[in-house]
């Protein structure tokens, strides 16, 4: 039986796309080990069917974490026993690199982002010179690898002529019906509170919103996300939470009237995205409000289940907005799409391109 590790920064417990790709291995018959940080404050690990290993560092943020960190991930790696390793994004590549080529183990990219284009990077100039020198040295010697869309494999295709597979972000399935009535119109972001997710401009939307705005997750962004609720005095209006487990959010997305994916179209992550929480809103049948951005403007001319903004301002969120909210007829109709949709844009088709990619891995 051949054993993957895989490695990330970040706490195991939210990692849905992880959590998805390394179910959906052990149940296909290999053995998995996930490997990630211990934080300060980290909840007990979720029983799953795969082994995970936290690693605890001292540090917890930005250049010491990340010395730390793949300091002791590379040591855990040379002695761990394994057939293959995979790094997920640009943030452990290096120590993935090393101890996979002094053990002579496969190597495998998992892009989850086009790490280098993040807006946090690409606006700083001596940041964005390290991430891109490792991503120019060492992403073309991953021959093995997987995007989470299509716009990046053929970006790294003619960057670095790699030929890399794709496997989106999707969700597992989910069947019934939303909830008919409900007693709040919820509007609802999920998932990382970061830089270049619109909040600059989604909070001052909201003052010509009547509705609710509620807000799960967390992220570098979150004390310039309290100030700019206080700045417009829209603290009645704007609920913020913490982050949720994957099984707790799911329940709250079902109780939503209207999903954001709000994304700046800053560095070509940002342009090329595919976020989960996008097909997380299709499959709770809650009809959303999305960037007209090349991946989510593809998938919604064949399924039409959102309003796509172009330009991210606080006029076009707000307008988006109230038209789902005022118009019954077109939200009856994107929530009926979403029920088409949600039986095609399913982890249960999407994990078909994940087993055929290790099982040509290991010939």
């Amino acid at each position: 039986m051949k054993q993957i590790v895989f490695t990330v920064t970040n706490d195991l417990n939210y990692d849905q796309r992880m959590i998805r790709i390394c179910t959906s291995l052990a149940r296909n018959g290999y053995r998995i080990i996930l490997v990630g940080r211990k934080n300060r404050n980290s909840l007990p690990l979720q029983q799953q069917p795969f082994q995970q290993k936290r690693l605890h560092v001292f540090f917890q943020r930005k250049f010491f974490f990340y010395c730390e960190y793949n300091f002791r991930l590379f040591f855990y790696l040379l002695f761990v026993r394994a057939d293959a390793f995979c790094c997920i994004d640009l943030d452990t590549m290096l120590p993935v690199y090393f101890a996979g080529r002094l053990r002579k183990k496969k190597l495998v990219y998992d892009a989850h982002e086009y790490f280098s284009q993040q807006k946090e990077i690409v606006t700083r100039p001596k940041i964005y010179k390290v991430w891109n020198w490792i991503e120019r040295n060492f992403v073309p010697r991953f021959r093995n690898g997987y995007t989470a869309t299509q716009s990046i494999t053929d970006e790294f295709a003619k960057k670095f002529q790699l030929n890399y597979a794709t496997i989106r972000n999707l969700p597992l399935a989910q069947t019934g019906e939303q909830p008919l009535n409900k007693s709040q119109k919820i509007i609802l972001y999920q998932g990382a509170i970061n830089e270049a997710r619109g909040f600059e401009f989604l909070i001052p939307a909201m003052q010509m919103v009547n509705a609710v705005l509620h807000i799960y997750g967390d992220g570098n962004f979150v004390p310039q996300l309290n100030k700019l609720i206080a700045v417009y005095n829209v603290e009645s209006k704007v609920k913020f939470f913490d982050k949720l487990l994957p099984q707790q959010l799911k329940a709250i997305t079902h109780q939503a009237y209207i999903g954001l994916n709000l994304v700046e179209n800053t560095g070509l992550n940002q342009y090329y995205s595919l976020a989960n929480k996008f097909f997380d809103y299709i499959q709770a049948l809650v009809p959303q409000v999305t960037m007209d951005f090349p991946e989510y403007r593809k998938i919604n001319e064949r399924y039409q289940v959102a309003l796509l903004i172009e330009n991210l301002t606080e006029e076009n969120i707000a307008t988006s907005l109230n038209r789902l909210l005022d118009d019954k007829k077109l939200y009856a109709q994107l929530q009926h799409n979403c029920s088409k949709a949600r039986a095609e844009l399913n982890w249960e088709n999407e994990e078909k391109n994940l087993w055929l990619f290790y099982k040509q891995l290991f010939g």
